[in-house]
């Protein structure tokens, strides 16, 4: 990701502690970064390139995501979709009657157990001595429960353990968490750059879709391997002007109420004839009441509280 080049120099440059905060947007490579950050510190390169060299052993081990050193710590919900395979089973999972893991929902958030391993990792020895390194993603999703469990690292990190924390929601995170990290804010990357490299990953039409995700790459990325189309999308207002969902059918029930409040937005925007973020305005409709609009805003606000359930 291109507008991540700067950040990653600047970040690697100014690292004054144990711990860094990188923070912005969804959907512009937070993970990303955090990641190749490890892999910068990990690299054990010797002829003095840029790190990460990317071709020593540990960058290899980084890249095929099995170096010992690192530990990612990822919600259950997002391992597999994020290509880190399903979680283990951890002790205080539940067993059924065959004394194997009952099964249960995937959890969304990072449960206390899981930051407990997180602490455990950064008490053990390097096992390739250049140190070990902790990332959580999206740190946002840890309750207090599960921060409280991980502050103590941070006020007093063990030997040679670091730790990046990568969030979007930074208000969801705690005061005294944010206040032992250095932070490494991102922002929305340029519309060019991001359309060239959606362009470059197969994505037809990329401005379209990167005006659909808000101007989040990775968004709009998801989005089209999801199979939604620009002409769909751009053909969404007025086919729910017409009562018709069709385009909605087979979405994931938040995604369609995150389209459903882009068609609200837009539609309020252009009844009080200010310009549309998600849609051109020649897809809108004209002659929408503001006071329905607001209705239905509510009514939006309201099922999106349990999209996720």
């Amino acid at each position: 990701m291109p507008w991540l080049q700067a950040p990653l120099r600047t970040a690697l440059a100014s690292q004054r502690g144990h711990a860094l905060l990188v923070h912005g947007p969804a959907g512009v490579g937070q993970l990303a970064l955090a990641l190749t950050l490890a892999q910068a510190w990990l690299c054990e390169d010797t002829a003095g390139r840029p790190r990460p060299c990317a071709s020593c052993a540990a960058c290899r081990l980084v890249q095929a995501r099995s170096h010992p050193d690192l530990l990612v710590l990822l919600p259950e919900a997002q391992r597999e979709a994020l290509g880190w395979g399903a979680a283990e089973a951890g002790p205080g999972d539940a067993k059924g009657a065959d004394d194997k893991p009952a099964k249960r929902k995937p959890s969304k958030d990072i449960r206390v157990e899981e930051v407990r391993r997180v602490v455990a990792f950064s008490q053990t020895t390097s096992a390739r001595g250049h140190g070990k390194v902790a990332v959580v993603f999206p740190a946002e999703r840890m309750n207090h429960i599960s921060a409280h469990a991980l502050l103590k690292t941070l006020e007093e990190p063990p030997g040679d353990a670091r730790f990046i924390l990568a969030a979007s929601g930074l208000d969801a995170l705690l005061p005294t968490i944010r206040s032992r990290c250095q932070a490494v804010a991102l922002a929305l990357p340029a519309v060019s750059e991001a359309t060239a490299w959606l362009a470059a990953h197969a994505v037809d039409a990329p401005a379209v879709l990167l005006a659909a995700a808000g101007g989040q790459p990775e968004e709009a990325l998801a989005w089209a391997r999801d199979g939604v189309t620009a002409t769909q999308w751009l053909g969404l207002p007025a086919q729910l002007a017409h009562g018709d969902a069709a385009t909605l059918t087979g979405w994931p029930l938040a995604r369609a109420i995150d389209a459903l409040f882009k068609v609200c937005h837009d539609a309020w925007r252009m009844a009080i004839a200010a310009p549309p973020r998600y849609f051109p305005s020649d897809v809108l409709p004209t002659a929408a009441s503001p006071t329905a609009l607001r209705r239905w805003h509510r009514e939006l606000a309201r099922v999106a509280r349990h999209a996720e359930h």
